[in-house]
C-alpha cells in the first residue's frame, strides 16, 4: 500500500508546494515510484514540474485516474495536475457533495502503482484540504521560521485530531519540516526551539534553508536538484527525504 501524504498548512507562503515538488523528485530519485498531486488551485505544483494545468480537473472526470497522469523529467515521478477552473474548483470544495470519499476512492483503486504519493494542498481548512487528509496515509506540515510560525496551528491540528478520529488508525502525523531557515537570525532559533519543544520528535532534525536556488527553480520547470545539485537547498531535501523513508 502506497503512503500517501498530505502536505498542509493554513497558512500561505510557507514553502508547502516547493516541499512537496521537491520531496517527490527526491523519493523517485531515491527509486521510489512516487506520484505528485496537485489539489491547489493555484496550481504552481503543476508549473513547477513544466506543464500547464488542465482545463478539467482529473478527479472530476468520469474516466480512470490512471489517464490523466503526465510525466516529468523524473522517471519514477508522474503528475495528477491541478486545475484553475473556478466551476471544477467550486464542485470539488462543496461541503457535502462526498469528495472526500470520491478521492480517497480514487487514490486507494488507482494508485498501487506507487510507493509514495504526495497531495500539495491549498492554503487553507477547507474542504479540499480536509479530503486530501482523509485520503491521506499521513500528513506532513512546513512551517515557515518567522514571528507568526505557531499562529494557527492549532485550527490546523484540531482538523486534524477530527479525520483521525472519523478513520480511526489510518491517518497519522507524519512530521513538520522548517523552512525559510536563516541560521544568522536569532528569530529563526527562537522559532526552531518553539516549535520543537511543542511537537518534540514529530519535528524532522533537516530544516529546509532559505536558498535563491529553491526560489529559480520552479521558473524553469525544474526541482531544485535538477537545478542547482550541488545547492543548500539540495542538500536539505535530500536529508528531508532520507528522513521520510526511514520514519516508514
Amino acid at each position: 500500500m502506497a503512503r500517501i501524504f498530505c502536505i498542509a498548512n493554513q497558512k500561505g507562503g510557507v514553502g508547502k508546494t516547493t516541499t512537496a515538488v521537491n520531496l517527490a523528485f527526491a523519493t523517485a530519485k531515491a527509486g521510489c515510484r512516487t506520484l505528485l498531486v496537485d489539489l491547489d488551485p493555484q496550481c504552481n505544483a503543476t508549473g513547477s514540474m513544466g506543464h500547464k494545468p488542465a482545463d478539467r480537473h482529473p478527479l472530476l472526470l468520469d474516466r480512470p485516474l490512471r489517464e490523466s497522469l503526465l510525466d516529468t523529467a523524473e522517471e519514477l515521478l508522474q503528475l495528477l495536475p491541478g486545475c484553475r477552473s473556478f466551476q471544477d474548483v467550486d464542485q470539488m470544495a462543496k461541503e457535502g457533495n462526498g469528495q472526500a470519499a470520491v478521492l480517497q476512492q480514487h487514490l486507494d483503486s488507482g494508485m498501487s502503482g506507487f510507493d509514495l504519493v504526495f497531495i500539495d494542498c491549498p492554503p487553507s481548512l477547507g474542504a479540499l484540504t480536509q479530503a486530501a487528509l482523509a485520503a491521506s496515509t499521513e500528513v506532513l506540515m512546513p512551517i515557515q521560521c518567522e514571528y507568526f510560525a505557531m499562529e494557527g496551528l492549532s485550527q490546523m491540528i484540531q482538523v486534524i485530531r477530527q479525520v483521525m478520529q472519523t478513520q480511526p488508525g489510518k491517518l497519522t502525523f507524519g512530521g513538520i519540516v522548517l523552512t525559510m531557515y536563516d541560521p544568522y537570525l536569532e528569530l529563526t532559533h527562537e522559532v526552531d526551539r518553539e516549535v520543537r519543544e511543542f511537537f518534540g520528535e514529530i519535528v524532522f532534525d533537516t530544516v529546509i534553508p532559505r536558498d535563491v536556488a529553491i526560489a529559480e527553480a520552479p521558473s524553469h520547470g525544474l526541482s531544485v536538484l535538477d537545478y542547482a545539485p550541488r545547492s543548500k537547498g539540495t542538500r536539505a531535501y535530500i536529508e528531508l527525504c532520507m528522513e521520510v523513508l526511514e520514519r516508514d
